[in-house]
């Protein structure tokens, strides 16, 4: 028995229960493809589908439509896949469990994947959908944008005739997101040699920090453990002499580290506590907002081989020197950060030491010029910068038609107009204003809670809204 069948619409929330039915994982998403391309070819649509399992389905335009410009509506097939402790399903090859509570849809010990099945629900109704009235309709399925944005990344645009793109990816009913940062993980590796050095072993944790996500959260004042453990290394080797061993901190680089230990030897042990004690202080006076439990402490550790003085001044240099936060603010959205870079990961080896950095910009030339400075940098030191994962930006419009069309219509139908705003993260949107130049794109969607959590909840009477926005937007676009 269908558990959404009695929800409207109809058509979206039957669309959707078929796909929980189908195990869809990112990097498991060959059955959901599969599924997508027998849809389209039961209805006797055009339908595309690539190596990676990409899918792009094309309906016609509608009579009185052929003479408009075509458009394309744009979602993930790829959930995150998280279930509580006691759940033991097995989310590889296993469905999910729906259940109606109220004026919301959950799965059962897992997460729903709301993000972004609604958005194939979505488009899958319109094309559905032998009544409705639209033009030219390009619905582009894309697979594992949760681990890295891969889909789009290596998607073929050559079928798309469409210049504007709804990408109905965001998890807040009424905002409408009209630019999004590119990005990369640029990985700095210095060369280190070890040498004996005679003094004290400390164990020095810098911690007790917010931490947080390095897009959505950088703008907080929020402590980087990593930075902060620089300055704390850099204020003890003032004080006295000192070898570095290692240090270690962070878990992602698109993560705002909470925690960083190093070990050092040193020659007067107790000037370096002294240090840390007063770094402790200023930490605690400097982030007593933010970060009110920083902490720094400090123990005793075993003897092992330390850095030498010159490779420990250069990751001193570079702790101490690295850029690191907001570095500019957008001029055409208030409040919003344009470009950003985030010390996530430190981490230290028998011979090399590697600091790996989230930069972020929704300016490309700008995100090239943080990458640029770190490359400067690392080669001053004697080391080397890779790029890994690049993916670019999604500039602000300042004139858009798609825009102001559905901002008149929200308003119509809701009462006020929509937020409409710019984030500081990555989203697929960014790839596709890439490949299809000139590209008029907005993001929306309904109210998703929790997402990527077993409690992640889709709001009923939001999707009835979000639905017929939607609806409306296509019949106006003639």
């Amino acid at each position: 028995m269908a558990i959404l069948e009695h929800l409207e619409p109809g058509r979206v929330f039957r669309f959707f229960e078929q796909m929980c039915a189908i195990p869809h994982g990112s990097g498991n998403t060959a059955a959901i493809s599969d599924w997508l391309v027998a849809f389209a070819k039961e209805r006797a649509l055009e339908v595309h589908q690539d190596a990676l399992g990409n899918v792009i389905i094309i309906k016609d335009a509608t009579p009185g439509y052929e003479h408009a410009d075509a458009v394309i509506i744009q979602g993930h097939m790829d959930m995150v896949c998280d279930k509580a402790p006691d759940c033991t399903k097995d989310m590889t090859c296993e469905g999910l469990d729906l259940v109606v509570d109220g004026d919301t849809v959950y799965a059962k010990g897992t997460t729903l994947g709301g993000d972004d099945g609604i958005a194939v629900a979505m488009a899958l109704a319109v094309l559905d959908d032998t009544s409705m009235q639209h033009p030219r309709v390009e619905a582009v399925f894309t697979v594992d944008e949760e681990i890295g944005l891969l889909g789009a990344a290596g998607l073929d645009v050559s079928p798309l005739k469409g210049r504007m793109l709804l990408n109905i990816d965001s998890e807040v009913e009424g905002i409408f997101t009209v630019s999004c940062a590119g990005g990369n993980m640029s990985r700095c590796t210095l060369p280190i040699s070890r040498e004996p050095f005679s003094g004290s072993y400390l164990s020095i944790k810098v911690g007790g920090l917010q931490g947080g996500h390095s897009g959505v959260e950088i703008d907080k004042g929020r402590g980087n453990a990593n930075m902060l453990m620089g300055r704390l290394l850099y204020a003890i080797s003032k004080k006295t002499e000192m070898r570095l061993i290692s240090v270690n901190g962070g878990q992602k680089d698109n993560a705002i580290p909470f925690e960083t230990t190093a070990v050092i030897a040193v020659q007067h042990a107790e000037a370096a506590r002294e240090v840390c004690a007063e770094m402790e202080h200023h930490f605690q006076n400097e982030y007593r907002v933010t970060d009110s439990g920083v902490l720094v402490t400090v123990s005793e550790a075993a003897e092992s081989m330390p850095l030498d003085a010159e490779s420990t001044n250069r990751v001193l240099c570079l702790l101490t020197c690295a850029p690191n936060g907001i570095q500019a603010m957008s001029a055409d959205i208030a409040g919003l950060v344009q470009t950003s870079l985030n010390l996530g990961v430190v981490k230290t080896s028998a011979d090399k030491l590697e600091a790996s950095f989230c930069v972020r910009s929704s300016v490309g030339s700008q995100k090239d010029m943080l990458v640029d400075r770190l490359r400067a940098l690392a080669m001053q030191l004697g080391g080397t910068v890779e790029v890994f994962g690049d993916y670019p930006g999604w500039e602000y419009r300042p004139e858009s038609k798609l825009r102001e069309l559905m901002v008149e219509i929200f308003t119509e139908q809701y009462g006020h107009a929509p937020k409409v705003e710019a984030i500081h993260a990555g989203l697929e949107c960014g790839m596709f204003a890439d490949k299809l130049p000139g590209l008029d794109c907005i993001s929306f969607g309904p109210d998703l809670t929790e997402i990527h959590t077993c409690r992640e909840r889709m709001h009923i009477a939001s999707v009835q809204r979000t639905w017929k926005l939607l609806t409306e937007i296509l019949r106006r676009l003639q």
